[in-house]
């Protein structure tokens, strides 16, 4: 049994925490806290390609250099992620999913890779809306195809990004959606009857909105306001300054809302490295010094090189949303949106025990990650580097 006090990141107040795996007491201090560092639930991210010099597309990443990548999270607060696997070909996409299903079957503190998300191969075709990955490998929608992909992931895949701009995205939509798994709307030039389509079979998220598509839309009609107008989807966000201005952000948080919307890092390997070129399945990227990822030799976005707590404290900065509103967009909402068990009320008794304490600096914005736990076991302390090298 273990106990930790600070101030509750949702509602202020002097809290002491006891848990084992899971929250067992929330206690409210009549006493002042010799430290009033923040405690909250720990990060979720549902999009992460890869970190700290670990690709998670690559089948040949070892399970030892998944872990180090693992623990590297773990000192920026993250404790339930969604390793990603974008558009490849058939046999590298299910190379990279056994993989990740072995890492997560033998590595320590495997409970932070909660899922899979597959983000491709059923995307758009066309250059804009298709991004970074790889023309030659997107396909439309495969059901047979998808089931081994599963397989392979040992059933761990629930979160799909798909365009619905294929005929037979509907159908697909609602076959995946009966097994349990999210179904993300993402790299799109659908209509607005696709989409229409796509949200009635099931899909629940837009990824990484305002992302991922053409650099020039009719003014008042496109798939961007579709999404933004649909009550019924929510949405992610990669603020990292690069791939979004603070005036869509902005405008993007008012139309879905806080409780529907939530932050993503979309992190690829050279997250945490130096800058240089790197690979990230089968596209050579660059990690510029101003932070920026970038395919290499070309100014196109190819992920990011965010990490959550930044994320956080950006979208403070970028969009103005409270300490405790900008928390939610990393736990309870991709808790919610990514169905990550026992994580959907934060603070709160018979919750898994990750946790991460904090300081937050309202003069700088700068969030310092304390400690952080995972189903009660503690995984970071302070003393240790912020980022390990691979």
């Amino acid at each position: 049994m273990m106990k930790l006090t600070g101030l509750d990141v949702s509602s202020g107040a002097a809290v002491e925490i006891t848990f084992e795996r899971a929250i067992t007491i929330v206690d409210h201090l009549i006493r002042p806290l010799d430290d009033e560092a923040f405690i909250s639930p720990g990060w979720i991210d549902l999009q992460v390609n890869g970190f700290a010099g670990v690709d998670y597309n690559s089948p040949a990443s070892s399970h030892e250099q998944i872990a180090q990548s693992v623990g590297a999270m773990f000192a920026c607060g993250v404790t339930r992620m969604f390793p990603t696997v974008i558009t490849g070909s058939p046999e590298n996409m299910s190379g990279a999913l056994r993989n990740l299903a072995g890492a997560k079957e033998s590595i320590a503190h495997a409970g932070v890779m909660e899922a899979f998300h597959i983000e491709g191969p059923y995307i758009s075709p066309h250059d804009g809306p298709r991004g970074a990955h790889p023309a030659q490998w997107v396909r439309p929608p495969d059901l047979d195809e998808f089931h081994r992909f599963q397989e392979s992931a040992n059933g761990n895949i629930r979160l799909v990004t798909l365009s619905p701009e294929w005929p037979d995205a509907p159908r697909f939509i609602e076959k995946i959606v009966e097994k349990g798994v999210v179904a993300s709307i993402g790299h799109t030039r659908a209509s607005a009857s696709e989409i229409a389509d796509a949200v009635s079979a099931g899909a629940t998220l837009s990824t990484h909105l305002g992302n991922g598509a053409d650099p020039t839309l009719p003014k008042t009609s496109n798939y961007i306001w579709e999404q933004l107008a649909d009550d019924r989807l929510a949405a992610s966000f990669i603020v990292d300054g690069f791939h979004l201005p603070p005036s869509f952000l902005n405008v993007a948080l008012r139309a879905k809302g806080l409780e529907r919307s939530l932050l993503v890092t979309d992190a690829v390997m050279p997250a945490g490295c130096e800058s240089g070129r790197y690979r990230l399945g089968e596209v050579d990227v660059e990690l510029h010094g101003d932070g920026s990822v970038r395919l290499a030799g070309g100014t196109r976005l190819a992920g990011s090189a965010l990490r959550m707590d930044q994320a956080i404290a950006n979208v403070m900065r970028m969009a103005s949303p409270s300490l405790r509103e900008a928390v939610t967009l990393a736990t309870r909402n991709p808790a919610r949106v990514g169905r990550v068990p026992y994580r959907q009320r934060g603070l709160n008794p018979g919750d898994r025990a990750d946790l991460v304490r904090f300081r937050f600096d309202p003069v700088t914005g700068q969030i310092t990650i304390l400690e952080t736990f995972l189903a009660g076991q503690r995984v970071f302390q302070a003393a240790q580097s912020p980022i390990p090298n691979p």
